[in-house]
């Protein structure tokens, strides 16, 4: 009986927070993403289809460099040189190719019996799982339209690589005691200010539109955005560094040739600039780093990035994707296309600590966070399981952001990227 009302309790939290606790022991959750994203709202709330838009489709199939035909109209022995050489380059890059698959098959096959295990205790979970039908928005909850929201019609990366943009104004408009009381004759103020390399916030308890070149943005309460590129990052840093953040999370737009269509990408050596440590609290922060599968990247995280921001000790958070049913996206040991992605977190300025932080906020050895993905490449919001990380209170920061929640700031190029009022339906 003591076990079920405390699942019960868990549950009814769940319907409440998103968040339920699948085993204390291990730091396994299941998250509801539009759960936790909604508390950020008063007037709105995200839609459930469209966030949960994506489908499962098989990968796309690479091209194979030996269908593709010489054209160049060299001679018969310089193709033979150019296919010798390239032969002997290809020798030597499959080698190192195959120690990397061996290392990173070496970590999966580490870590394959933990995530199993989360996997199975979540499957247990059958009260939870009688709830997953509503996470897309079936059940009990409010049918939603059928048609698929629309994308922002403004390319913000585009848009702020031109000339103009420090022109390019955003109108804000919030809402005044006249929208509460219809009958007051009053007209809201809307408040005009830069778009580009400047600080954007709604500082008031309450939801705030936005209108940017006749498209509509929806604000959460107490949030803030800065929209620029690497360039300017510089300019996040604070004054004071008592005023630095002590939860930083980045998601970086790694280089890869199968998402560079979806959206820009940078050379991995460019985040070695990135001030996380003047970023940071001067008495400690905790660095949440979200990185693909790929080996070569992971080795230059572990022995250059890390070390650069500072951070000598981590640990690794998995998110394990799974559909509505509860199955797993896809195949664990499928090489290329595994159902999972890591999260690296560690503290940087932590000599600054006081030792270190007190024994209820020490990193887990590991950990894994369950849910359905979303669009390609969002990430769950996960900043109530990482609080319990942070060092101390106060302010948290996500790079490479592209959607607000509140109490954060987020910087990147889009971070309006999801706020447009077509992911949103409004209340009252």
């Amino acid at each position: 009986m003591k076990e079920e009302a405390v699942r019960a309790g868990e549950l009814a939290f769940f319907l409440d927070s998103g968040i339920y606790t699948v085993d204390d022991s291990s730091a396994v959750f299941f998250l509801d993403p539009i759960r936790i994203l909604a508390r950020s709202y008063c007037r709105y709330r995200p839609r459930r289809y469209a966030y949960y838009s994506r489908s499962f489709d098989p990968p796309e199939k690479s091209v194979d460099e030996h269908q593709i035909g010489d054209s160049s109209g060299a001679t018969t022995k310089k193709r033979k040189r150019t296919k010798l050489k390239k032969k002997n380059l290809k020798k030597t890059e499959d080698l190192k190719r195959n120690e990397r698959e061996i290392a990173a098959e070496g970590r999966h096959t580490e870590a394959r019996p933990f995530l199993l295990n989360a996997h199975e205790c979540f499957l247990r979970s059958a009260d939870l799982l009688s709830l997953l039908p509503s996470v897309t928005g079936r059940g009990d909850e409010p049918r939603e339209p059928p048609s698929e929201p629309e994308s922002p019609s403004c390319d913000f990366v585009e848009l702020g690589g031109v000339w103009q943009a420090s022109l390019w104004e955003i109108s804000l408009c919030f809402r005044s005691q006249a929208d509460e009381q219809p009958d007051m004759d009053e007209t809201p103020a809307k408040t005009v200010v830069p778009l580009f390399e400047n600080p954007v916030a709604n500082n008031t308890d309450d939801d705030a539109e936005a209108e940017f070149l006749h498209n509509h943005f929806i604000l959460p309460r107490r949030s803030c955005f800065h929209m620029s590129d690497l360039r300017r990052i510089h300019d996040l840093i604070p004054a004071n560094s008592d005023d630095g953040y002590t939860l930083i999370v980045i998601d970086p737009p790694w280089e890869n040739a199968s998402v560079s269509q979806k959206y820009p990408t940078l050379p991995s050596r460019h985040f070695l600039y990135i001030p996380v440590q003047q970023l940071a609290h001067k008495r400690g922060a905790l660095v949440a780093l979200w990185i693909t599968n790929r080996e070569k990247l992971r080795i230059f995280v572990e022995k250059e990035l890390l070390p650069k921001w500072g951070i000598t000790d981590f640990s690794i958070l998995y998110w394990l994707k799974v559909k509505d049913d509860g199955s797993l996206i896809g195949n664990l040991d499928l090489f290329h296309h595994r159902p999972y992605e890591c999260l690296i977190l560690g503290y940087t300025n932590s000599q600054e600590m006081n030792g270190g932080c007190d024994e209820n906020r020490r990193l887990p050895e590991s950990g894994v966070i369950i849910s359905v993905p979303g669009a390609h490449s969002r990430k769950p919001p996960l900043g109530d399981v990482l609080s319990k990380f942070v060092p101390r209170p106060g302010k948290s920061l996500e790079l490479f952001a592209r959607e607000l929640r509140s109490d954060w700031t987020s910087w990147g190029n889009e971070p309006l990227r999801f706020q447009d009022s077509s992911f949103f339906l409004k209340l009252n």
